[in-house]
């Protein structure tokens, strides 16, 4: 049966207004999704459709009624019977009633194990490393099974079957076998990834979606006018901080960081930062009208060397619409933005403005950098979106000469032929260059210029010639060294996430010259190295950054 013409109208209608705001549209809204309410729509894009425009409208709610609809419509989505016909063809919607398929890394099929394990399992049709599972099998298995495993042909698959226990998923047994291994972490990281299995995570009530995904508010904003699509002032809305920037508690700081790994698992997606968030360091930042970012730092153990590195979960009315990724230091920042696909076209200009603002708030900085990939760059869909050109109406510039000539001939033919665009191949010689927004003159001592990689580079040289394959001893004595360069307490009496920044951090103190440092030089650069293991990573840049000496002695490092 097809979907009546009524129904087909209504949605048709409903995707056309549902980013339309004013006293006229909430009515027509509602009698749209009371029609649809009760329709029994044919295709599976349809019912995709129908599920989008009401959580769009959960996030940019008319007023009390519609959103109470929308809400009431949400919370019934998995029982709607064009929902179950269509499940299969959902795959990886995230919508709730429906399957999540995707090769996860690591620390998220654990995750995911640990949550949901028996509805988790392999998808042994997608699985391309037979042999490699073969050689491993012995790895999941005891001694006295060994015999069967070399006699018996089997494939891995059937292997696993016969291995694990009835009560338990296939996916379970192999994490569960993974994580048993007496190896490092990174090694079992390695080992995992490189078997690269793609899991199915069945659908539960107590399931990730999008459909539910939803952080408690006070009060909803209603949007009873326009949505902010003008391009705004970039240099001066950046300098407007937020409403404010507060803390959570550890509770509400592992709902948010799960909350996090939720919206990126619904989209088939993975996010180092959000898959290591640590939730003892999440902060919540308004930036007013309910717009939102939830700022979740990294765990001490898996934070890099020097930048820090925060991502943003972008909450409006409490709903997910995106995320940002921002790495910060010396006084810059290089920064990620993503609105996810069913938010875009409604603010994404101003909400990018309140970010460079937050981040600017959290770190100091006056330098904002866009990297390559997230210009286009072996990224075709940022290419094809002509992302290049989003950041240069907004104010960035490269600083490569060539792209610039480039820019200034295709603004030429702009200002001539208002229709043109330019062509994928212009694009492609754009993109492969970082673009800035410079508050105040330009530096080039900054993310993305500033090379972080010779500082790199000196120490291992420094490394291989002291220590060759020994970096074991190099991390005992190098140590030592540094401790009594800087005069510090016993790194032993440390706690533990600090004593490790600091371990990490004492071959880079070997080749910085330190003893020609003042007390207080060498002291503060000790508050620095501690830092990197605290609780909050914006401390260390804080450190770092006020730092003039070590800033001057990682510039002739790097030099």
């Amino acid at each position: 049966m097809a979907t009546s013409k009524p129904a087909s109208r209504a949605l048709a209608k409903l995707r056309k207004i549902r980013g339309e705001f004013g006293e006229q549209w909430a009515a027509t809204k509602l009698g749209l999704i009371q029609i649809l309410s009760k329709a029994r729509l044919t295709r599976a894009r349809d019912v995709f459709e129908l599920h989008e425009c009401l959580i769009f409208l959960r996030a940019y709610p008319d007023d009390a009624s519609v959103l109470a609809h929308v809400e009431g419509e949400l919370s019934r989505f998995a029982d709607r019977s064009d929902l179950r016909r269509h499940r299969e063809e959902m795959v990886n919607s995230g919508i709730a009633g429906t399957p999540i398929e995707f090769s996860f890394y690591w620390q998220t099929a654990e995750w995911l194990v640990q949550r949901f394990g028996p509805r988790l399992s392999i998808e042994w049709d997608y699985f391309e490393h037979e042999k490699l599972l073969e050689g491993r099998l012995p790895l999941f298995a005891l001694w006295a099974e060994t015999p069967a495993l070399d006699e018996l042909d089997m494939s891995p698959a059937e292997w696993i079957r016969n291995l694990k226990s009835p009560t338990e998923s296939d996916a379970e047994f192999v994490v569960k076998r993974v994580e048993a291994m007496a190896i490092d972490a990174w090694v079992r990281e390695c080992f995992w990834n490189e078997l690269d299995f793609t899991l199915r995570l069945a659908w539960g009530p107590d399931g990730p979606s999008r459909t539910h995904a939803c952080w408690p508010v006070a009060k909803t904003v209603f949007q009873s006018s326009s949505l902010k699509r003008p391009r705004p002032d970039l240099r001066h809305e950046v300098l407007v901080p937020p409403e404010s920037i507060k803390s959570v508690s550890l509770k509400d700081g592992k709902r948010l960081v799960a909350m996090a790994r939720e919206a990126m698992i619904t989209r088939s997606r993975d996010l180092d930062a959000f898959i290591n968030g640590d939730p003892r360091d999440v902060r919540i930042v308004d930036c007013g009208e309910n717009l939102q970012f939830v700022c979740i730092g990294v765990k001490p153990e898996r934070r890099l060397l020097l930048e820090s590195v925060y991502a943003f979960l972008t909450l409006k009315n409490g709903i997910p619409i995106g995320y940002v990724l921002t790495s910060a230091l010396m006084e810059s920042a290089e920064i990620a933005f993503n609105v996810f696909d069913t938010y875009r076209g409604a603010e994404a200009a101003h909400v990018y403005a309140r970010v460079l603002a937050t981040v600017r708030a959290l770190f100091n900085v006056d330098t904002f950098t866009v990297y390559p990939f997230q210009l286009g760059y072996q990224n075709d869909e940022g290419l094809k979106s002509g992302a290049w050109w989003f950041y240069q109406k907004l104010g960035f510039r490269a600083r490569d000469p060539g792209a610039l000539r480039i820019m200034e001939r295709e603004l030429k033919r702009m200002r001539r032929d208002p229709a043109h665009r330019s062509s994928l191949d212009t694009l492609g010689k754009l993109v492969p260059h970082n673009v800035y927004l410079d508050l105040d003159e330009p530096r080039d001592d900054v993310i993305g210029e500033f090379l972080l990689d010779e500082a790199g580079q000196t120490v291992t040289r420094m490394l291989a010639e002291r220590f060759g394959a020994d970096r074991e001893r190099a991390t005992r004595e190098l140590s030592a060294e540094a401790a009594r360069l800087l005069s510090s307490p016993p790194w032993s009496r440390l706690p533990a996430a600090e004593r490790q920044a600091c371990e990490r951090w004492a071959p880079l103190v070997a080749c910085l010259d330190v003893e020609s440092w003042s007390k207080p030089e060498r002291t503060a650069l000790f508050e620095v190295m501690r830092a990197k293991g605290g609780r909050r990573e914006s401390e260390f840049v804080a450190r770092f950054d006020a730092h003039r000496k070590l800033r001057a002695a990682f510039r002739a490092l790097a030099d």
